[in-house]
């Protein structure tokens, strides 16, 4: 085990089986407000910031999950833009990203990690 091991923080945000297929929720983790995403194979999660860089503000939750090719995204509700649920990065102006955060699925229950 490493130090960065050590000091990782998992936190309990919510039963798997409260997450609709392809459909975003918002939940404040520590600080953060996250937007989560359980994708229709209903094995993966994912989490990235819900605040929106282009509307600057916080809705990224409620947008339109979908894919580009083999790239989940969600799509703003507001300007439209998308973002790659994997790694954060817009896909319509790469230079612009939103935080992504690690999760993981437990007896049911999905956590995600604090930075």
């Amino acid at each position: 085990m490493t130090l960065l091991d050590a000091t990782t923080v998992w936190v309990d945000v919510c039963a798997q089986k409260e997450l609709i297929p392809n459909r975003g929720v918002c939940a404040l983790v520590g600080p953060y407000q996250v937007a989560l995403f359980l994708m229709s194979d209903a094995d993966t999660v994912y989490a990235i910031s819900n605040y929106d860089p282009f509307s600057r503000a916080y809705l990224l939750s409620r947008g339109i999950v979908g894919s580009t090719g083999d790239c989940p995204k969600v799509a703003s509700p507001v300007y439209k833009q998308s973002f790659d649920l994997r790694t954060g990065v817009c896909l319509d102006d790469p230079a612009v990203s939103v935080a992504t955060f690690a999760t993981r699925l437990i007896g049911g229950r999905v956590e995600v990690e604090l930075p």
